[in-house]
Protein backbone atom coordinates (compact mmCIF):
# COMPACT_ATOMS: atom_id res chain seq x y z
CA UNK A 1 0.00 0.00 0.00
CA UNK A 2 3.03 2.61 0.88
CA UNK A 3 4.76 1.47 -2.22
CA UNK A 4 1.47 2.09 -4.01
CA UNK A 5 0.98 5.43 -2.39
CA UNK A 6 4.37 6.45 -3.48
CA UNK A 7 4.26 5.82 -6.79
CA UNK A 8 0.71 8.27 -7.30
CA UNK A 9 2.87 10.97 -5.07
CA UNK A 10 5.63 10.31 -7.95
CA UNK A 11 3.52 10.00 -10.78
CA UNK A 12 1.21 13.61 -10.02
CA UNK A 13 5.07 15.14 -8.95
CA UNK A 14 5.89 14.71 -12.78
CA UNK A 15 3.08 15.85 -14.67
CA UNK A 16 3.07 18.94 -12.27
CA UNK A 17 6.47 19.41 -13.27
CA UNK A 18 6.40 18.40 -17.01
CA UNK A 19 3.39 21.28 -16.80
CA UNK A 20 5.35 23.81 -15.18
CA UNK A 21 8.40 23.43 -17.55
CA UNK A 22 6.41 23.43 -20.74
CA UNK A 23 4.62 26.57 -19.83
CA UNK A 24 7.79 28.43 -18.61
CA UNK A 25 9.43 27.31 -21.72
CA UNK A 26 6.81 28.75 -23.77
CA UNK A 27 6.87 31.98 -22.13
CA UNK A 28 10.58 32.27 -22.67
CA UNK A 29 10.32 31.76 -26.06
CA UNK A 30 6.85 33.63 -26.61
CA UNK A 31 9.06 36.39 -24.59
CA UNK A 32 12.05 36.08 -27.24
CA UNK A 33 9.14 36.78 -29.75
CA UNK A 34 7.57 39.89 -28.13
CA UNK A 35 11.16 40.95 -28.23
CA UNK A 36 11.84 40.33 -31.97
CA UNK A 37 8.56 41.70 -32.70
CA UNK A 38 9.39 45.02 -31.23
CA UNK A 39 12.86 45.20 -33.17
CA UNK A 40 11.35 44.36 -36.34
CA UNK A 41 8.51 46.83 -35.91
CA UNK A 42 11.52 49.47 -35.51
CA UNK A 43 13.00 48.93 -38.51
CA UNK A 44 10.06 47.97 -41.12
CA UNK A 45 11.74 50.48 -43.54
CA UNK A 46 15.10 48.81 -43.72
CA UNK A 47 14.12 45.32 -45.19
CA UNK A 48 14.14 44.45 -48.67
CA UNK A 49 12.85 41.19 -49.09
CA UNK A 50 10.96 39.12 -46.94
CA UNK A 51 13.72 36.88 -45.58
CA UNK A 52 15.15 39.49 -44.07
CA UNK A 53 12.15 39.85 -41.45
CA UNK A 54 12.33 36.18 -40.86
CA UNK A 55 12.39 35.22 -36.63
CA UNK A 56 10.85 32.08 -35.35
CA UNK A 57 8.38 31.84 -32.23
CA UNK A 58 5.71 28.80 -32.87
CA UNK A 59 6.24 28.61 -36.70
CA UNK A 60 8.28 25.65 -38.07
CA UNK A 61 10.54 27.93 -40.02
CA UNK A 62 10.64 31.94 -39.64
CA UNK A 63 6.94 32.75 -40.65
CA UNK A 64 6.37 34.13 -37.55
CA UNK A 65 8.55 37.36 -38.56
CA UNK A 66 7.18 37.54 -42.08
CA UNK A 67 3.59 37.80 -40.50
CA UNK A 68 4.57 40.61 -38.06
CA UNK A 69 6.42 42.24 -41.00
CA UNK A 70 3.70 42.38 -43.30
CA UNK A 71 0.98 43.31 -40.41
CA UNK A 72 2.44 46.52 -39.65
CA UNK A 73 4.34 47.51 -42.80
CA UNK A 74 0.75 47.06 -44.33
CA UNK A 75 -1.25 48.65 -41.05
CA UNK A 76 -3.74 45.48 -41.24
CA UNK A 77 -7.05 46.96 -39.70
CA UNK A 78 -9.32 43.66 -39.83
CA UNK A 79 -7.51 41.46 -37.05
CA UNK A 80 -8.90 38.13 -38.06
CA UNK A 81 -7.14 35.06 -39.64
CA UNK A 82 -7.66 31.49 -40.69
CA UNK A 83 -5.53 28.66 -40.94
CA UNK A 84 -6.15 25.17 -41.96
CA UNK A 85 -4.26 22.03 -41.13
CA UNK A 86 -3.15 23.36 -37.93
CA UNK A 87 -2.63 19.93 -35.98
CA UNK A 88 -2.24 20.51 -32.61
CA UNK A 89 -1.38 24.03 -33.36
CA UNK A 90 1.69 24.14 -30.58
CA UNK A 91 3.49 24.52 -34.12
CA UNK A 92 1.76 26.83 -36.24
CA UNK A 93 2.29 30.19 -38.28
CA UNK A 94 -0.43 32.38 -36.39
CA UNK A 95 0.18 31.11 -32.84
CA UNK A 96 2.24 33.78 -32.03
CA UNK A 97 -0.09 36.09 -33.71
CA UNK A 98 -2.95 34.72 -31.45
CA UNK A 99 -1.10 35.62 -28.45
CA UNK A 100 1.48 39.00 -29.07
CA UNK A 101 -1.07 40.83 -31.33
CA UNK A 102 -4.25 39.18 -29.83
CA UNK A 103 -6.43 38.59 -33.26
CA UNK A 104 -9.49 37.03 -33.22
CA UNK A 105 -9.27 33.27 -35.28
CA UNK A 106 -10.59 30.44 -36.95
CA UNK A 107 -8.49 27.37 -37.25
CA UNK A 108 -9.70 23.73 -38.84
CA UNK A 109 -7.68 20.57 -38.67
CA UNK A 110 -9.37 17.37 -39.76
CA UNK A 111 -8.16 15.09 -36.01
CA UNK A 112 -10.73 14.78 -33.60
CA UNK A 113 -7.83 15.13 -31.51
CA UNK A 114 -5.97 17.66 -32.40
CA UNK A 115 -9.31 19.71 -31.85
CA UNK A 116 -9.56 18.47 -28.44
CA UNK A 117 -6.43 18.87 -27.26
CA UNK A 118 -6.97 22.51 -28.56
CA UNK A 119 -9.84 23.25 -26.86
CA UNK A 120 -8.20 22.03 -23.74
CA UNK A 121 -5.32 24.73 -24.25
CA UNK A 122 -5.21 27.46 -21.96
CA UNK A 123 -5.16 29.43 -25.24
CA UNK A 124 -8.80 28.40 -25.91
CA UNK A 125 -9.98 30.72 -22.69
CA UNK A 126 -7.11 33.00 -22.70
CA UNK A 127 -7.64 34.21 -26.40
CA UNK A 128 -10.62 34.47 -29.29
CA UNK A 129 -10.54 31.55 -31.14
CA UNK A 130 -12.33 28.62 -32.61
CA UNK A 131 -11.14 25.42 -33.41
CA UNK A 132 -13.06 23.26 -35.14
CA UNK A 133 -13.20 19.48 -36.76
CA UNK A 134 -13.46 19.13 -40.37
CA UNK A 135 -11.50 17.60 -43.38
CA UNK A 136 -12.08 20.36 -45.79
CA UNK A 137 -12.73 20.24 -49.93
CA UNK A 138 -14.55 22.36 -52.34
CA UNK A 139 -18.06 21.97 -51.15
CA UNK A 140 -18.04 22.56 -47.78
CA UNK A 141 -15.13 25.38 -47.31
CA UNK A 142 -17.95 28.14 -47.76
CA UNK A 143 -20.41 26.77 -45.53
CA UNK A 144 -17.29 26.12 -42.99
CA UNK A 145 -16.38 29.33 -42.94
CA UNK A 146 -19.86 31.11 -42.89
CA UNK A 147 -20.91 28.82 -40.14
CA UNK A 148 -18.49 29.98 -37.97
CA UNK A 149 -18.90 33.89 -38.91
CA UNK A 150 -16.34 34.62 -40.80
CA UNK A 151 -17.20 36.54 -43.89
CA UNK A 152 -15.86 39.76 -46.07
CA UNK A 153 -12.81 40.53 -45.02
CA UNK A 154 -10.42 38.53 -43.64
CA UNK A 155 -6.74 39.83 -42.20
CA UNK A 156 -5.28 36.22 -43.02
CA UNK A 157 -6.05 33.42 -44.77
CA UNK A 158 -3.20 30.76 -44.44
CA UNK A 159 -3.81 27.59 -46.37
CA UNK A 160 -1.28 24.67 -45.63
CA UNK A 161 -3.25 21.04 -45.97
CA UNK A 162 -0.84 19.01 -47.89
CA UNK A 163 -3.18 18.10 -50.72
CA UNK A 164 -5.42 19.93 -52.60
CA UNK A 165 -4.54 24.01 -51.13
CA UNK A 166 -4.95 25.23 -54.69
CA UNK A 167 -8.77 23.80 -55.15
CA UNK A 168 -9.85 25.00 -52.07
CA UNK A 169 -8.28 29.04 -52.50
CA UNK A 170 -9.98 28.18 -56.06
CA UNK A 171 -13.32 27.98 -54.58
CA UNK A 172 -13.53 30.34 -51.16
CA UNK A 173 -15.82 33.13 -52.00
CA UNK A 174 -17.48 34.27 -48.85
CA UNK A 175 -14.20 35.90 -47.75
CA UNK A 176 -11.98 38.40 -49.11
CA UNK A 177 -8.61 37.85 -47.46
CA UNK A 178 -6.03 41.00 -46.80
CA UNK A 179 -3.20 38.66 -46.57
CA UNK A 180 -2.93 35.27 -48.22
CA UNK A 181 -0.35 32.35 -46.96
CA UNK A 182 0.18 29.69 -49.29
CA UNK A 183 1.66 26.05 -48.88
CA UNK A 184 3.77 25.15 -52.55
CA UNK A 185 5.31 22.77 -53.53
CA UNK A 186 8.92 23.82 -54.39
CA UNK A 187 10.10 20.59 -56.07
CA UNK A 188 7.54 21.60 -58.94
CA UNK A 189 9.61 23.86 -59.72
CA UNK A 190 8.26 27.71 -60.94
CA UNK A 191 7.92 27.03 -64.64
CA UNK A 192 5.01 24.55 -64.77
CA UNK A 193 1.26 25.74 -63.41
CA UNK A 194 1.00 22.26 -61.63
CA UNK A 195 -1.11 20.95 -58.87
CA UNK A 196 -2.51 17.62 -58.02
CA UNK A 197 -5.78 16.29 -59.86
CA UNK A 198 -8.64 17.44 -57.17
CA UNK A 199 -9.60 14.64 -54.97
CA UNK A 200 -11.50 15.20 -52.45
CA UNK A 201 -10.09 12.39 -50.59
CA UNK A 202 -6.84 13.05 -50.86
CA UNK A 203 -4.19 12.49 -48.59
CA UNK A 204 -0.64 12.50 -49.47
CA UNK A 205 0.52 9.56 -47.51
CA UNK A 206 -2.05 7.39 -48.97
CA UNK A 207 -1.73 8.71 -52.67
CA UNK A 208 2.37 8.39 -52.40
CA UNK A 209 4.98 6.64 -50.13
CA UNK A 210 7.28 9.26 -50.78
CA UNK A 211 4.89 11.89 -49.35
CA UNK A 212 6.20 14.45 -51.86
CA UNK A 213 3.00 14.22 -53.92
CA UNK A 214 0.70 17.08 -52.51
CA UNK A 215 0.07 20.61 -53.45
CA UNK A 216 0.60 22.93 -55.98
CA UNK A 217 3.96 24.77 -57.78
CA UNK A 218 4.03 28.32 -57.01
CA UNK A 219 2.99 29.43 -60.69
CA UNK A 220 -0.34 27.97 -60.29
CA UNK A 221 -0.88 29.97 -57.18
CA UNK A 222 0.67 32.63 -58.73
CA UNK A 223 -1.74 32.85 -61.58
CA UNK A 224 -4.64 32.18 -59.14
CA UNK A 225 -3.56 35.39 -57.14
CA UNK A 226 -3.64 37.26 -59.86
CA UNK A 227 -7.38 36.30 -61.23
CA UNK A 228 -8.36 36.92 -57.21
CA UNK A 229 -6.58 40.43 -57.39
CA UNK A 230 -3.73 39.64 -55.34
CA UNK A 231 0.33 40.44 -55.71
CA UNK A 232 3.22 38.31 -54.89
CA UNK A 233 5.48 39.63 -52.75
CA UNK A 234 8.01 36.49 -52.18
CA UNK A 235 8.07 33.31 -50.19
CA UNK A 236 9.97 32.04 -47.07
CA UNK A 237 13.53 31.21 -47.09
CA UNK A 238 12.45 27.77 -46.23
CA UNK A 239 10.73 27.44 -49.86
CA UNK A 240 7.29 25.94 -48.56
CA UNK A 241 5.29 28.91 -48.43
CA UNK A 242 4.30 31.62 -50.64
CA UNK A 243 3.18 35.25 -49.22
CA UNK A 244 -0.15 37.54 -51.51
CA UNK A 245 -1.25 40.73 -50.69
CA UNK A 246 -4.31 42.23 -52.02
CA UNK A 247 -3.53 44.81 -54.61
CA UNK A 248 -5.69 47.43 -53.45
CA UNK A 249 -4.20 46.76 -49.52
CA UNK A 250 -0.73 46.34 -50.56
CA UNK A 251 -0.64 49.76 -52.88
CA UNK A 252 2.93 49.53 -54.02
CA UNK A 253 4.24 49.44 -50.07
CA UNK A 254 5.74 45.73 -50.46
CA UNK A 255 7.21 45.38 -54.04
CA UNK A 256 5.37 42.67 -56.33
CA UNK A 257 7.44 40.07 -58.03
CA UNK A 258 7.09 37.83 -60.82
CA UNK A 259 6.83 34.15 -59.87
CA UNK A 260 10.66 33.64 -60.65
CA UNK A 261 11.93 36.25 -59.03
CA UNK A 262 10.33 35.34 -55.78
CA UNK A 263 10.54 31.61 -55.95
CA UNK A 264 12.57 29.69 -53.62
CA UNK A 265 13.90 26.25 -53.78
CA UNK A 266 13.30 24.40 -50.81
CA UNK A 267 15.92 22.23 -48.88
CA UNK A 268 14.24 20.36 -46.65
CA UNK A 269 14.56 16.56 -46.96
CA UNK A 270 11.27 15.03 -45.95
CA UNK A 271 10.53 12.20 -48.78
CA UNK A 272 10.23 8.90 -47.35
CA UNK A 273 10.96 5.34 -48.61
CA UNK A 274 8.38 2.85 -49.29
CA UNK A 275 8.87 1.57 -44.91
CA UNK A 276 8.12 5.38 -43.70
CA UNK A 277 11.55 6.06 -42.89
CA UNK A 278 12.95 9.37 -44.10
CA UNK A 279 15.97 8.91 -46.96
CA UNK A 280 17.43 12.78 -46.87
CA UNK A 281 17.32 12.52 -50.32
CA UNK A 282 18.51 15.59 -52.35
CA UNK A 283 15.88 18.49 -54.71
CA UNK A 284 16.89 16.74 -57.82
CA UNK A 285 16.67 12.93 -56.64
CA UNK A 286 12.89 14.29 -54.89
CA UNK A 287 12.23 15.23 -58.11
CA UNK A 288 13.23 11.97 -59.87
CA UNK A 289 10.54 10.50 -57.30
CA UNK A 290 7.98 12.63 -58.90
CA UNK A 291 9.08 11.27 -62.18
CA UNK A 292 6.06 10.55 -64.68
CA UNK A 293 3.21 11.10 -61.38
CA UNK A 294 0.13 12.92 -63.17
CA UNK A 295 -0.06 16.60 -62.31
CA UNK A 296 -3.07 19.24 -63.71
CA UNK A 297 -1.92 21.76 -65.48
CA UNK A 298 -3.93 24.79 -64.34
CA UNK A 299 -2.78 26.74 -67.45
CA UNK A 300 -3.61 24.10 -70.23
CA UNK A 301 -6.62 22.54 -67.87
CA UNK A 302 -5.18 18.86 -69.13
CA UNK A 303 -3.33 16.51 -67.26
CA UNK A 304 -0.16 15.71 -67.72
CA UNK A 305 3.39 13.74 -66.48
CA UNK A 306 5.79 15.55 -64.95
Amino acid sequence: MKNRIIQIVQRLFRILFNRIFKENIEQLIYNQGVINAKLLKMNLNNISKLSEAEFKVFSQWGDDGIIQYLINKLKIETKTFIEFGVENYLESNTRFLLLNDNWTGLIIDGSQSNIDYIQNDTIYWKHDITAVKHFINTGNINDILTQNGFIGDVGILHIDIDGNDYWIWKAIEVINPEIVIMEYNSILGCERALTIPYDPNFVRGNVHFSNLFAGSSLLSLYDLALEKGYEFVGCNSAGNNAYFIRADINKSQIQALDCKGGYIMSKFRESRNSDGSLNYNSFADRQKILKDMQFFNTRTNQIEIF
